[in-house]
């Protein structure tokens, strides 16, 4: 979906500009963006930070006693499931009815006692 708003910003000597707060905001700007030329237009996209398990799943996987060869091995097959499984840790989210609760609290209990149902 495209967004009407057009802003006219100058453009420094130095070739600096200010993002206006709107864009900013909502794209959810960080530290960096990336630039690039698409049919003659400059294209400004936001850089979003990559999640690293790589240290969690290490400490499990030694933890479960994997060494060497077979370490390494696991570690690959586990690194490359990390990307679907938030995936679908978002999609259950979006998709669980959190608005049948009263409060914060009484959800949490909810989710407790489905922990101990498993």
């Amino acid at each position: 979906m495209a967004n009407k708003d057009v802003k006219k910003i100058s453009v420094s000597g130095k070739r600096q500009m200010t993002i206006p707060k709107q864009f900013y905001d909502e794209l959810q700007i960080g530290s960096e963006v990336t630039c690039q030329i698409v049919d003659g237009t400059l294209v400004i996209t936001p850089v979003r930070e990559t999640l690293d398990f790589s240290d969690f799943i290490l400490k499990d996987l030694v933890m479960e006693g994997y060494e060497g060869d077979e370490l390494i091995k696991e570690f690959k097959y586990r690194k490359s499931q990390i990307n679907g499984a938030l995936l679908k840790m978002i999609d259950d989210a979006k998709n669980y009815d959190y608005k049948s609760y009263a409060s914060a609290e009484e959800l949490f209990n909810v989710l407790d006692d489905e922990d101990e149902d498993e």
